[in-house]
């Protein structure tokens, strides 16, 4: 008969030879995504930036900073997401806990007439006695097959995956307070070109009335100013409410309650980061965080087909039970009534009506998707940085048409109003140049706006940002 120590010896030898075996089920490979050599519009691709979550201080705009930094921190966005990741990081610890012996305890004291321990027991014709017990167990499923390994892997992958989710929303979040930050400057601007517009238009009806007055013009000429000039005022107050509703937007992002929103320098003078390197379209693959979320995923799908599989096989199992029993408190500390035992059980599926295939060919469905859902994902990234790319470098160019445009139409301004003066134009030149002033300018504030929020969603695009100076930049 084998000794305990040598049972140890073996039992010991005997689980590192089954852990060391192949897990049941196909391993992972990731699936084909068909990565462009170069993004489109780009010529000559850069080595892969280097990735900086602090991408936003490239902006050198300590309010917008603290905005993003807040809604990192407290925004509920981010909160829920850190809180989803530690739920997967707990579904992870227990299901790799299967992998090891489950330990446990169990003890019961009772007195009562023709029964120990809450059973039956009529010896000795009717007697009242005690009862005590204690028990010390142990089960273990061996994992001859790699079931519990594959689960195991796929609640790892899982975790993996919410906590590359949990990147994923705070690059989207930061990306959309700057979005909203950005927006609110440029209504900050239209605000400011209302009301100069507004006055411009109060001036040249000041001057209608005056040649009114001197029987120059008729009150068709100042009518028509003070038209435009209510129009213009009536744009006002939808501008102050969408400024309202825009810092109230914030508000939300970054956990506050509705309220006034900090502004730093104004939208024409926020400095434009310098260009980017987008790097090899590949390079997405391996930076992006929603894009490598999905991977995860995809793993996560793949380890469940094994761990269908391994349902199909028989289960191994040891069991052993230490411990003591008797009517008497003194025998079980005595050590006189100890009671062990040492066992293996098998279990296996005979016919289950077709369970069993259901599940696998569940597991073998949420594979396909899970990498269709991957290659989805890695196309829209190398749409998203291909899209961001060609905007900014178009919104540039518009940019420059509308400066000149703009001062343009205030040149037109200052010679129709002195030709007015002068008796040399009609009104309707006067109103004509101030009425295509305000919508350029408007414009161009758009303009500007737009070119930063392209530049936020390059950053998005690229999975973060990238470190100033990094190969590639300029």
């Amino acid at each position: 008969m084998m000794n305990p120590r040598s049972l140890g010896r073996t039992a010991t030898l005997t689980t590192a030879l089954l852990l060391s075996g192949c897990a049941v089920g196909p391993n992972y490979k990731r699936p084909d995504t068909a990565a462009p050599q170069a993004f489109r519009g780009q010529d000559n691709p850069a080595d892969n930036p280097a990735p900086d979550e602090s991408f936003w201080t490239a902006y050198n705009d300590p309010a917008l900073t603290r905005l993003i930094e807040q809604a990192r921190s407290n925004g509920f966005d981010a909160r829920i997401a850190f809180a989803r990741m530690e739920q997967a990081r707990a579904m992870y610890g227990e299901t790799h806990g299967l992998l090891f012996p489950g330990v446990g305890y169990a003890g019961n004291a009772d007195r009562g007439r023709n029964a120990l321990l809450g059973n039956p027991y009529t010896a000795g014709g009717g007697s009242t006695g005690n009862g005590f017990d204690g028990y010390l167990g142990a089960t273990w499923e061996l994992d001859l097959w790699g079931r519990v390994r594959r689960l195991s892997e796929g609640a790892r992958d899982a975790y993996l995956a919410s906590d590359l989710g949990r990147n994923a929303v705070l690059v989207s979040l930061t990306a959309e307070v700057a979005t909203a930050y950005f927006e609110l400057l440029e209504l900050d601007d239209e605000l400011v070109i209302a009301k100069e517009t507004t006055d411009s238009f109060a001036e040249s009806l000041r001057l209608f009335k005056r040649q009114l007055e001197g029987g120059v013009v008729s009150r068709l000429d100042t009518e028509t100013a003070e038209a435009a000039m209510d129009t213009s005022a009536a744009r006002i107050p939808d501008i102050e409410r969408q400024i309202t509703l825009k810092e109230d937007q914030i508000g939300v992002l970054i956990g506050a309650n509705p309220g006034p929103i900090e502004r730093g320098a104004p939208l024409a003078q926020q400095a434009l980061p310098p260009d980017v390197p987008a790097g090899l379209p590949s390079s997405l693959l391996e930076r992006r965080p929603d894009v490598l979320e999905a991977e995860e995923l995809a793993k996560s799908a793949n380890a469940g087909i094994g761990a269908t599989i391994g349902s199909f096989l028989p289960k191994i199992g040891l069991s052993a039970l230490f411990g003591a029993v008797s009517p008497d408190l003194n025998s079980i500390t005595a050590g006189h009534s100890t009671l062990w035992n040492i066992g293996a059980g098998v279990t296996g599926p005979i016919f289950q009506g077709g369970s069993l295939h259901g599940q696998y060919d569940q597991a073998k469905a949420q594979w396909e998707i899970a990498k269709l859902q991957y290659q989805q994902a890695a196309l829209n990234a190398f749409s998203d940085v291909a899209n961001a790319l060609v905007t900014r470098t178009k919104l540039a160019e518009v940019r420059e048409k509308q400066e000149k445009a703009v001062h343009a139409y205030e040149e037109a301004v200052t010679l129709s109003t002195q030709r007015y003066k002068a008796g040399k134009a009609s009104y309707f030149e006067v109103i004509q140049a101030q009425e295509y002033l305000f919508p350029s300018q408007v414009s161009l504030a758009q303009t500007r706006k737009n070119q930063l929020t392209a530049t936020v969603q390059l950053y998005k695009a690229l999975g973060g940002g990238w470190k100033q100076g990094s190969a590639g930049s300029q």
